[in-house]
């Protein structure tokens, strides 16, 4: 199954942003207005209507707060062409993906249209990830940059212990250079750790002494049993040695940070046996 990333894509638009100079690092500013036209008789505004600072942020705040506004006129100067070539160095467009078992290709297809690509750029409309796709988006980061093959089992063992097979990792793609994960990272961290970042309250209280860098999605999807959204959240931790690297979804569930971040807290905690 795929599901709309929302927000999530922002990790995307931001490396196709660093990687071609359009933004130059974390503190060059970007417009963000309260609602912007986009075309064909489409407007988008940030979540309930807010403010993106003083309208005219650096993409560092513009990425904790999640301003649509901000990065769907990004995604509108970048181009559809250059979105897509992006999602796919993250895996995105990818039907031969296997682990080794084959999984749903992500999709996220061109759009020439400026009211598409500004939803492109937001992960609406077309774009379609799934759970592991959202995972492999904060592996690349944790990652420097590299994407690395995913696989679902690492090692067999016969009945005394001894290995009968193990997956050797391989690179799938260099995504972005190490100098511009580094800058999302920073971007990631200030969404868990900033009072003011959508994940703050449920990825930073949660889990106290490691920090979690992630972001948050919340996706329209058209009507579903809920009436709510889909929650979206993608992350790694800890934020400055990577162990972890997680991707949750949740059908109906609303905004990523109520629903999706705390799923994603708990795997976390399992897996660093936090308690």
């Amino acid at each position: 199954m795929t599901y709309p990333p929302g927000s999530t894509f922002k990790i995307i638009t931001s490396a196709a942003a660093f990687s071609t100079g359009r933004v130059a690092g974390t503190t060059a500013t970007v417009p963000a207005p309260q609602s912007l036209s986009i075309g064909n008789g489409h407007t988008l505004i940030n979540d309930d209507g807010e403010t993106c600072g003083d309208g005219n942020p650096q993409i560092i705040e513009a990425f904790l707060l999640s301003c649509n506004t901000a990065f769907g006129s990004l995604g509108q100067k970048l181009g559809g062409a250059t979105l897509v070539k992006y999602a796919s160095l993250f895996g995105v467009n990818n039907p031969d993906l296997k682990v080794p078992l084959p999984v749903a290709a992500s999709v996220v297809p061109v759009e020439t249209d400026p009211a598409f690509e500004a939803f492109t750029a937001i992960g609406q409309f077309d774009d379609q990830f799934t759970p592991l796709q959202e995972a492999m988006l904060a592996a690349t980061i944790a990652n420097h940059g590299t994407l690395m093959t995913p696989y679902l089992v690492k090692q067999v063992t016969a009945p005394d212990g001894t290995a009968v097979q193990t997956t050797t990792p391989s690179v799938l793609s260099q995504a972005v250079s190490a100098s511009v994960a580094s800058e999302i990272q920073q971007m990631m961290i200030q969404v868990t750790q900033n009072p003011s970042g959508t994940g703050y309250v449920t990825a930073n209280q949660s889990v106290a002494g490691v920090e979690i860098a992630g972001k948050t999605g919340t996706a329209q999807n058209g009507i579903n049993n809920t009436g709510l959204n889909d929650a979206v959240f993608t992350c790694f931790a800890p934020a400055g040695n990577p162990q972890i690297a997680v991707g949750v979804i949740v059908k109906g569930g609303g905004y990523g940070a109520d629903a999706a971040a705390p799923a994603a807290v708990k795997v976390i905690r399992a897996f660093l046996k936090l308690h």
